[in-house]
């Protein structure tokens, strides 16, 4: 599997897997509204790139200081990936959704951007992929550019996926059309990351 493969797989997996943003944009779309929903879906994208901000710093400097370092922290960022996808294939319960409180006065387009940036600034799920994406397919003879251009793909993608949820979920009667397919999508990204995680992890 080629570095611009791997990357890609990873980050669209990641990306559709429900998490915090994806409720923070749910939920901001059904109640404000699809302006709303956009711009907290950029906001999330914006928040990503902090994340690839610090990590192509830190692999740089792994990579630069410890090659032995580099690949423990290589295999653990594939266990990583079989853990998530474990997880994600036998979730139980499905994402919830808090969309029963009252509406309340719409966010401001700097509110919405801060929500969303910050929601995935914050987000364990976010760090965690950033990570472990970059040490998988990330050596010493990836030039910076191209490092730049993964962490660029990654922000982009999830401005896709977050401005399409925004969308779907300004409208509310596509909303329960799109929850009730979660456990079936949840196990698909569960067995491929799975699958990642083992073949990156064995590849020299």
């Amino acid at each position: 599997m080629t570095e611009v493969t791997a990357v890609a797989v990873i980050t669209l997996l990641a990306v559709i897997s429900p998490g915090a943003d994806f409720a923070m944009v749910v939920r901001n779309s059904y109640l404000y509204g699809r302006t709303t929903g956009l711009l907290g879906a950029a906001g999330v994208a914006a928040g990503v790139l902090v994340h690839v901000t610090y990590t192509m710093l830190g692999v740089g400097l792994l990579i630069a200081s410890s090659t032995a370092l580099f690949t423990a922290i290589k295999l653990l960022g594939a266990a990583y990936l079989v853990y998530i996808g474990l997880r994600t294939f036998f979730a139980r319960s499905d994402l919830d959704v808090d969309l029963e409180s009252d509406r309340k006065q719409a966010l401001s387009p700097l509110g919405a951007l801060r929500t969303g940036f910050l929601t995935n600034v914050l987000n364990p799920k976010t760090t965690l992929f950033v990570v472990s994406t970059f040490t998988q397919v990330v050596g010493p003879e990836t030039a910076l550019w191209q490092q730049a251009g993964y962490g660029l793909f990654m922000s982009v993608a999830h401005f896709g996926w977050f401005g399409l949820v925004a969308l779907f979920f300004s409208d509310s009667r596509l909303r329960n059309a799109m929850l009730r397919r979660q456990k079936a999508l949840n196990r698909g990204i569960g067995s491929v990351l799975v699958g990642l995680g083992v073949t990156l992890g064995l590849a020299r």
